[in-house]
């Protein structure tokens, strides 16, 4: 099994593999190239983003700046939005369900570390899914960690930290974050 294989299986991987340093490289060329396609040409900026990611949808809006390591591992849903400077750390796969709204500089990290730091020093990383359902709100400067799935319909308050994975149709903030209250559906 190579290095990229056994990142996307949230095995520990060696991040400084050539084929990952490349993938990282090829990330950074397209968002800067988004950076320079004016908002009004978005069929040209939806190129870039079919490119860059594993799957979109048909309709999604993502505004600049957007910021990612890979781009391979994002599977993007029909009619998802991003706002400004959101930042996603893919080493492992995220999924946006269907009509997601992220606010801006929403965050989702996928990578991590090891706690020893013996181990930490030696380079080796590994990364964990995050799973976004279909119809989920996250307000403003929100973290989402590696390993969490938020239910369908769920709305996650601004600035949350989200370490756990939160259910659906609920409202839940806070740092860490927590269930407010359920959304009667």
């Amino acid at each position: 099994m190579n290095e990229k294989e056994k990142m996307i299986k949230g095995l520990p991987y060696n991040p400084n593999d050539s084929e990952l340093v490349a993938g990282r490289k090829n990330a950074r060329i397209l968002t800067r190239k988004l950076l320079s396609i004016p908002e009004e040409k978005e069929k040209e900026r939806k190129v870039i983003f079919r490119k860059l990611f594993a799957k979109t949808g048909k309709d999604f809006y993502i505004e600049n700046s957007f910021i990612c390591d890979y781009g391979f591992n994002i599977y993007w849903g029909e009619n998802a939005y991003a706002n400004f400077n959101c930042i996603f750390l893919d080493a492992a796969p995220i999924h946006i369900g269907e009509n997601v709204m992220l606010a801006p500089a929403v965050k989702i990290f996928t990578a991590t570390h090891p706690i020893s730091h013996q181990e930490r020093n030696t380079g080796i990383e590994f990364a964990l899914p995050v799973t976004i359902g279909k119809n989920v709100w996250i307000g403003g400067g929100a973290i989402i960690n590696p390993g969490v799935t938020i239910g369908k319909n769920t709305v996650i308050g601004s600035g949350s930290v989200v370490t756990k994975n939160i259910p659906a149709n609920v409202v839940a903030a806070g740092n860490p974050c927590k269930i407010i209250r359920t959304i009667e559906t």
